[in-house]
């Protein structure tokens, strides 16, 4: 975790949000909520993939909140296969707003946490939207379409979400997907060239 992430509680629609926020460096230019992978396979806010995503915006001066959705960690609730999750995303954007005022806002997500990000989107306006590995035809619920210009990266090789499963769903919305060569689900050893890649593209 970078050094700068601090404990924060977000009060949601089902208790206590145990949420990480990382303070925008420089002058704050918006707001970033960015969502963890599965938590029955073990995602957390701490995955590294969503804190080089956090660190990676913080450092284009986006206040980053990275929640423990319902259910994870310390936050209240019971993990709702991302029905519910999209509540709680909902009430730590309303806490990044009362606490910034109504900057542009990033809705992110990582795999599972890119599921709910885009059902998020459907909700409330957003200045962008990134899914990295986005959890495609996992979940009850289809992936939602989301807007053009969002941000769409995936790994070649990913063995959890499967990239043809992701060019099939990104197809009908003509919308560009961005492949690390050689890369799999969780990013390993190239987690320095997608902080650097999300840097450039915002």
């Amino acid at each position: 975790m970078a050094k700068a992430t601090q404990p924060l509680t977000v009060d949601g629609p089902v208790g206590e949000l145990d949420t990480l926020f990382l303070q925008a460096e420089g002058e704050c230019r918006g707001v970033a909520v960015i969502c963890h992978p599965n938590p029955l396979q073990g995602g957390t806010n701490t995955n590294k993939v969503v804190q080089t995503a956090a660190k990676a915006l913080s450092q284009l001066g986006y206040a980053c909140y990275c929640p423990n959705l319902r259910g994870v960690g310390a936050s209240q609730g019971t993990h709702d296969h991302g029905a519910g999750e999209v509540d709680d995303v909902l009430a730590v954007v309303e806490r990044a707003r009362a606490d910034h005022g109504d900057l542009p806002l990033v809705l992110a997500g990582f795999s599972f946490g890119g599921f709910v990000a885009a059902r998020t989107r459907q909700r409330i306006d957003a200045e962008k939207l990134l899914l990295i590995g986005v959890a495609v035809g996992k979940y009850r619920e289809p992936t939602p379409e989301v807007p053009a210009g969002t941000l769409v990266i995936h790994g070649e090789q990913d063995e959890v979400v499967p990239l043809a499963d992701v060019l099939e769903w990104a197809r009908p919305q003509n919308l560009p997907v961005t492949v690390f060569p050689g890369v799999g689900h969780f990013f390993h050893g190239r987690l320095v060239e997608l902080a650097n890649f999300i840097r450039q593209r915002f």
